[in-house]
This record gives C-alpha cells, sequence and structure tokens, in this order.
C-alpha cells in the first residue's frame, strides 16, 4: 500500500497554497470597478478554457478561475508527492488526478461558466435550447459530436486517391492506388496502417494525404484496409492478422508488381503487426520487404504511456475471461479510452461549445476520422493487451510464438526508418526509440513535433511544425543521447522520408495503366466497401 505523503511536504503545500489563495482574496477585494485585479493564478498560454474576457471583467467569474487554477496546481503536486507502489502506479495516480482536474474546471458548467450566461440572453435562450437537442442526439448515437459529420464522406472528399480493390478476405482489403508519375520504382510501397483506426487517416485530403504524396514521389502504393468486424468476426486471433492480413499484403502487392520484395510502411499498431509478420517469414527463411517504415510504433512496451493507466492484470483478465475466447471490443469504448487521454481538447471543449453554448463544431477532417471508430475481435484485443503491453513479451528473442513460429525481432535487417512524434500521449517517443535496439539492420531516426496523429499527417505544403534529425551514425546510444545531438529542421519530415525511401525503390520504370493482374483483377474502386462499415 501506498504511505501518506511526509506530513511536512503536505504542510509545505498547504500553508503555500493558504496563502496565495489570501492573496486572491485580498486582490478580489481590492478591485477597483471596470479594473480587473491583478492576477495571482493564470491559465497555460495554449489553455483556451478561460480566454474570453467576461472571465476577467466579472469579479465572480474572474475569482472562480483564478481559485480553480490555483486548486488544480495544488492537486497535481500533490499527486506528485504522494509515495507510489511502483511507476505505473504514479501513473495513474496522475493520470486519474488530471481527470479530476479537468472535470471540475468550472468553464463546463453552466452556472460558473460566464460564455454559457451571454450566449443564452443573447440568444434569447436559444442556445439552451439548441444545446440540449446537441445533447440528446449525441446520447442516441453514443459519442460526443467533434465535427460537422455532415461536411464529409469517405470516398466523397476523404479518402478519394483513385484506385481500386485488388484482392479481399474476411479480415482486410488490399487496394492499389493508380500512379500519378510516368515513371514509378520497380519496387512497390505496402502500407499497414492501425486496424483501431481506419487507414484513411493517411488520405484525408488531397493537400493532406500521405498516400498521394508517395505517389507524387514516383511509388506505386498499396494499402491495407481492415475490416471493422462485427459478431460473427469475433473470433479473429493476432495470427488472423499477421498471417492474412500483413503477410498476405505483401505476398499480393509482390505478385501484382512482379518482384521478390517491396517496400513496407506500418502505422502504430499496424507497425507493431507488420514488424511481427516480418519476423515471422525471417523464422519461415523468407525476405519479403527491402526497407521498413515505422510511425509512432511500439515494439518495446515497457513504457507505454497513458495507455497504460488502463491496463493491469485485473483488466486484462476480465477481457480474456468476457471476450477472449470470442466477442468484440467495441468501437464506442476505444474510442472513450483515447478521448480520456486527451480530455480537455476530446471532450469538455465539446461538452461546452455544443451543450452549454449550443454551437456546431466545424468541418475538420481529422476530428471526422477520429469519430469513425473502429471494433477489435475479442481475441485479438486481449492477445495484444497481455501479451505486449502487459507482459512486453514481443522485445525477447524466441519468447512469442505467432503463426506457429517462434519470432526474433533481431532478425530484421533490413534499413529501417523510424519516426515519432514529441508530444505524443499515445506512443512516447522515448518508449518507440527503443525499437532502434531490437531491429538490426540500419536505422534512421526522426522526431517530429506535435502529437500522435497532427505530427505524422505534416504534409510540406503547409510548412507546419518541425523535426529532428541527427547525423546518418546516430544509431547508439539512448533515446536522451540521440536527442542532445540531434537538430531541428523547420517544417514536415515527408521530404526527407521520400528521400530515404527513393533508394530502395529499385530500377525506374513505366507506370503500370492497369491496376492488379489476371490473379488479382480489381475488384471495385477505392476506397472499397470495408472502411465504409461503422463499428457495432
Amino acid at each position: 500500500m501506498s504511505a501518506a505523503p511526509e506530513p511536512s511536504e503536505l504542510a509545505r503545500l498547504q500553508q503555500e497554497f493558504a496563502a496565495r489563495h489570501a492573496q486572491l482574496w485580498a486582490a478580489q477585494l481590492q478591485r477597483s470597478p471596470g479594473c480587473p485585479a491583478p492576477a495571482v493564478a493564470l491559465p497555460a498560454l495554449a489553455d483556451r478554457r478561460f480566454a474570453a474576457p467576461e472571465w476577467a471583467e466579472s469579479p465572480v467569474f474572474d475569482y472562480l478561475r483564478q481559485a480553480y487554477l490555483l486548486n488544480a496546481e495544488f492537486f497535481a503536486r500533490m499527486a506528485e508527492t504522494m509515495p507510489a507502489e511502483d511507476a505505473a502506479a504514479k501513473n495513474r495516480l496522475r493520470f486519474l488526478t488530471r481527470q479530476f482536474i479537468d472535470a471540475m474546471a468550472p468553464s463546463n458548467f453552466a452556472a460558473t461558466n460566464p460564455e454559457f450566461i451571454k450566449t443564452a440572453v443573447a440568444t434569447e435562450g436559444r442556445s439552451i435550447t439548441v444545446g440540449l437537442q446537441n445533447l440528446i442526439a449525441d446520447i442516441g448515437k453514443g459519442s460526443i459530436s467533434m465535427s460537422d459529420e455532415a461536411a464529409f464522406e469517405v470516398g466523397r472528399n476523404l479518402a478519394n486517391t483513385p484506385g481500386a480493390v485488388v484482392f479481399e478476405n474476411d479480415l482486410m482489403q488490399l487496394i492499389q492506388y493508380s500512379p500519378l508519375t510516368d515513371k514509378v520504382g520497380q519496387r512497390p510501397l505496402v502500407m499497414v496502417p492501425p486496424c483501431i483506426n481506419k487507414y484513411y487517416i493517411l488520405d484525408l485530403q488531397p493537400e493532406n494525404s500521405l498516400v498521394r504524396y508517395a505517389l507524387e514521389q514516383g511509388n506505386t502504393v498499396f494499402m491495407v484496409s481492415w475490416v471493422n468486424p462485427k459478431a460473427d468476426l469475433g473470433h479473429l486471433a493476432w495470427d488472423d492478422y499477421i498471417e492474412r492480413g500483413a503477410l498476405t499484403a505483401l505476398k499480393v502487392a509482390s505478385e501484382i508488381c512482379a518482384v521478390k520484395q517491396v517496400n513496407a510502411l506500418g502505422f502504430c499498431v499496424g507497425g507493431t503487426i507488420l514488424a511481427s509478420a516480418l519476423a515471422v517469414a525471417k523464422a519461415r527463411g523468407e525476405d519479403p520487404v527491402a526497407s521498413l517504415t515505422l510511425l509512432t510504433t511500439l515494439l518495446d512496451f515497457s513504457e507505454p504511456g497513458e495507455l497504460g493507466c488502463f491496463i493491469d492484470e485485473a483488466s486484462v483478465a476480465q477481457r480474456e475471461s468476457s471476450i477472449g475466447q470470442g466477442g468484440l471490443l467495441h468501437g464506442r469504448e476505444l474510442s472513450s479510452v483515447f478521448s480520456s487521454l486527451r480530455a480537455n481538447d476530446l471532450i469538455w471543449q465539446y461538452v461546452v461549445g455544443n451543450y452549454l453554448k449550443g454551437g456546431k463544431p466545424p468541418a475538420f477532417d481529422l476530428l471526422y476520422w477520429n469519430s469513425d471508430s473502429t471494433s477489435l475481435p475479442g481475441p485479438f484485443a486481449a492477445w495484444y493487451l497481455r501479451k505486449l503491453y502487459l507482459e512486453n513479451q514481443l522485445r525477447d528473442p524466441g519468447r512469442l510464438e505467432m503463426c506457429g513460429v517462434k519470432v526474433d525481432l533481431g532478425s530484421l535487417d533490413m534499413p529501417a526508418f523510424l519516426y515519432a512524434s514529441r508530444e505524443d500521449h499515445i506512443v512516447p517517443w522515448k518508449t518507440s526509440y527503443l525499437s532502434r535496439g531490437l531491429i538490426k539492420g540500419p536505422s534512421r531516426f526522426v522526431l517530429g513535433a506535435s502529437g500522435h496523429i497532427a505530427g505524422v499527417i505534416n504534409p510540406p505544403a503547409k510548412g507546419k511544425r518541425s523535426h529532428w534529425v541527427a547525423g546518418d551514425g546516430d544509431s547508439a546510444g539512448s533515446a536522451e543521447q540521440w536527442f542532445a545531438a540531434a537538430t531541428e529542421h523547420p517544417g514536415s519530415w515527408w521530404p526527407l522520408w521520400s528521400e530515404w525511401l527513393a533508394g530502395f525503390a529499385g530500377n525506374s520504370r513505366a507506370a503500370r495503366k492497369q491496376l492488379g493482374n489476371k490473379r488479382h483483377a480489381a475488384l471495385e474502386p477505392a476506397p472499397g466497401r470495408y472502411v465504409k462499415e461503422k463499428a457495432a
């Protein structure tokens, strides 16, 4: 059991915050009419919850926001002083404390939010009516509206890069995209996205599509589109995603392009599936890829970030008993977990905007995708949670058996490009960096700014964000040592990756006008049926 904090530490905190609250009271009492009081506590620059002028203009609401900020800081520092059994317990304490702090913000409640009151008066109460209608509608669909869902349609203005489905089984469809250049590299690029989300995060709209960018650089691109499983596919396991997913996609792309090796890219858990599949292939004496790209991928799960707060022996055992032999981990539950990791951005701002102020969220392709949830087969999910997150077996050579063979990531000797995002709350970049010590081929590590999605989807034309790179001989040392030697560069990391990938494309040849081949004929236009299926 955790002990209580040292009395001296607790006393110091209490005394400090009692003094600051007294200072806040004094400032408010000395406030002159029409003049804001000197601030005792201010929100962070990135915190927009209290940015409206109404919070500062009223002494009541000014006091509420500053008192909240003081209390929030007090609880956060209290959590840091509390002893914990281990690092996982400390992280859970921090996470739960932050959830409480975020939920109790005065901006989240009608009576303590001056923006709610101002909007209600200005609209003669219509904002309240609309807000209640928005709430009822979201309760009906089981999720918070984050984007104007009527503004997007998969296949119309999302995932509309031309192509065709050239293979399908009950687990996935394989899309081949139409070339955008007269000449292409001999080896195609096969993309394996996460099965926890839909693939079109890599093909949102033309201006921010990694698929289109790769085509424009002279690559033949294939994409795995995972099925959104219903109850009849609740028996699918990790080995199915390896054998009939990643390995099958690599084989079909190789056959269509008549090459022995392809280039492969995996994103998030898609990268974990891809690396596992390649380790299975190596154990069988096969060598299907010439280069490997992993985007925000965990192979070593020793520090899984805040997702680890949801995973312990009791929770995994419960999953195993309920869905481990069949069933579904439903998409809405997965979406709720990921949203809670950034509650202010992905929950509370929409509670305020949609329900309190009666607003409508703007059209935002990334958030539309974020709300387009997918489910996972129970056996797959239970195996993934225990073997990788809980027991971290993938990093140990020969410990895990997949598809009937013992796997060793050390057998992966192909060149690898590893990308991580510095502010990633799902795949911590320092943990992602540990992949360099597991795979044995020469690797290039690149660190991008921003988070799990925005860091990856960063097209060069936007001129946004930055990335860090070190020298070519940077493979040794820890993540901290790598970062100390790295240099920050403005803009997207995509051109750097494209230049690296070009070295493995093989000889240039005329782009094929016809998609697929005699054995794998085009079945339907991209984006195919599977990506349009909604979670049950």
